[in-house]
């Protein structure tokens, strides 16, 4: 749709930048904190730093809250570390872990920046992985309580809140993600039990926060990655439903709607995957009630109907690091011809952006915010500065599409690209590099650790100064 006049971002829209706690703090063992999931891997890809200093946020906020305010940041996305709170996921409250998000929370508040905090990001209590993780419903039970200690600590100083940073990830990619036991007899039911527990105990939390704090806002984070089908042949227009049915709005229509979608339960039947659902769950479901969906885009994803022959579970190469997948007799992962790639073999799609949230808007009718939208690259520091304009384009081209989803008439109320600074990617190390703003440091070399803006960060004050891009 053409339209002659655009609409303008939201008078108080939030415009940001995103974090996670093991990504950046570092102090990985420091007050009292435990050790998490990430603590305790025992391999890193070759060559990749692991994170127990990561970008040193835990010992440096301050410092880097003052050049958030000097971007001009309105809103900053980060998450809390679980054990640095609990430090074995469900015993004694840690009060140095409490005293540290205190002065962060607090430091953001004088600097006129909403606080957007995830209250879970990947990184579960080592102890309760050892006893099953989420497989286990007393770890549904331990998060209920850890987000409860938050509420009761932080609930008159955070008014938006986001539950679990990408549950179809840590499903779909449990390999991956380190969610997956290849040791059980049946490790695809094993997740989807976790994804089940991990449902109940997110609408538990949201039922928890309104009853305290109901002038907070909570909601789900996801990635949402539209699917394409290849081509209009009607096999390729079925794996496409196949696979947003499965990928993206499972997740979606459990936290919004309180039910799993049809396609979906399907699906987990022909997997032998059914979850154990205990009696009074989807009673918990439906009364989850979520204010907004927060959403992670990176990209599109197409497919096409599969060959059943064996191959459809095409393994990535090297120089993909897209979480690319493909399932025998569901579908099959493709390459779209018409969209560009970026030096980690990740599909460019801003339309794709635009196309995602009125997709999202139109099913669930809730306000949204992007909660992660970046390009990672091997960014260089050429005489003190960094000239990343590869990541200006990528972001200007995403909010044009935003800006035109929201003239389609879609409620968008912020926007938190990542990263804020550079992190230790999951995967990549920190040589893979999102942030606005530089950390002066390598893989295994810490250098000083100063922190630059880059050329991106100085463009991004001003779209933010203006409401908006030109």
């Amino acid at each position: 749709m053409k339209h002659n006049t655009l609409k303008p971002f939201p008078a108080d829209f939030l415009w940001g930048a995103a974090t996670s706690a093991y990504q950046v703090e570092g102090a990985w063992d420091e007050d009292g904190k435990g050790p998490s999931v990430i603590d305790a891997r025992q391999h890193y890809p070759e060559g990749t730093t692991d994170f127990k200093v990561a970008s040193d946020h835990y010992h440096r906020y301050k410092e880097d809250i003052a050049l958030f305010a000097e971007l001009g940041l309105k809103c900053y996305r980060f998450s809390v570390a679980w054990t640095r709170i609990i430090p074995d996921g469900d015993g004694e409250i840690n009060p140095a872990g409490i005293d540290f998000y205190h002065q962060m929370i607090d430091e953001l508040r004088a600097k006129n920046i909403e606080p957007l905090v995830t209250l879970y990001h990947f990184d579960l209590p080592q102890a309760l992985m050892e006893k099953g993780g989420w497989a286990n419903r007393n770890t549904l039970n331990a998060f209920v309580r850890y987000a409860n200690v938050l509420f009761e600590a932080f609930g008159d100083k955070v008014r938006y809140w986001l539950t679990i940073n990408e549950q179809n990830m840590m499903i779909l990619h449990g390999n991956a993600l380190g969610t997956q036991d290849p040791n059980l007899e049946n490790p695809v039911k094993n997740l989807y039990q976790q994804n089940h527990n991990m449902l109940v105990a997110q609408a538990q939390v949201m039922q928890n926060l309104h009853r305290r704090h109901p002038q907070a806002k909570i909601g789900p984070a996801p990635n949402i990655a539209l699917i394409y089908p290849l081509s209009c042949r009607p096999e390729d227009i079925t794996a496409a439903f196949n696979y947003n049915a499965i990928r993206n709005w499972a997740y979606l229509d459990a936290a919004v709607w309180g039910r799993y979608n049809t396609t979906f339960w399907r699906y987990l039947e022909e997997k032998d995957a059914l979850p154990h659902i205990e009696e009074g769950d989807m009673e918990i479901l439906a009364a989850g009630r979520p204010d907004f969906i927060a959403f992670n885009y990176y990209t599109t994803q197409t497919v096409e109907a599969s060959r059943n022959d064996g191959t459809d579970s095409v393994a990535r190469s090297k120089t993909d690091q897209h979480l690319r997948s493909g399932e025998e007799g569901v579908h099959r992962g493709a390459k779209n011809p018409h969209l560009a790639r970026n030096a980690f073999n990740w599909e460019v799609d801003p339309v794709g952006f635009r196309n995602t949230l009125r997709a999202i808007y139109d099913r669930y009718n809730l306000p949204l915010i992007v909660t992660e939208n970046g390009i990672g690259a091997f960014d260089k520091l050429e005489n003190g500065t960094v000239n990343d304009d590869y990541r200006v384009d990528y972001i200007k081209a995403h909010l044009k599409q935003m800006q035109l989803a929201i003239t389609d008439g879609v409620e968008v109320f912020g926007y938190t690209p990542w990263s804020a600074i550079d992190v230790i990617s999951t995967h990549q190390g920190c040589s893979k590099r999102y942030g606005l703003i530089w950390v002066n440091r390598d893989e295994f070399d810490l250098k000083d650790l100063k922190r630059i803006p880059k050329a991106s960060a100085k463009w991004y004050t001003n779209v933010i100064k203006n409401n908006g891009i030109d």
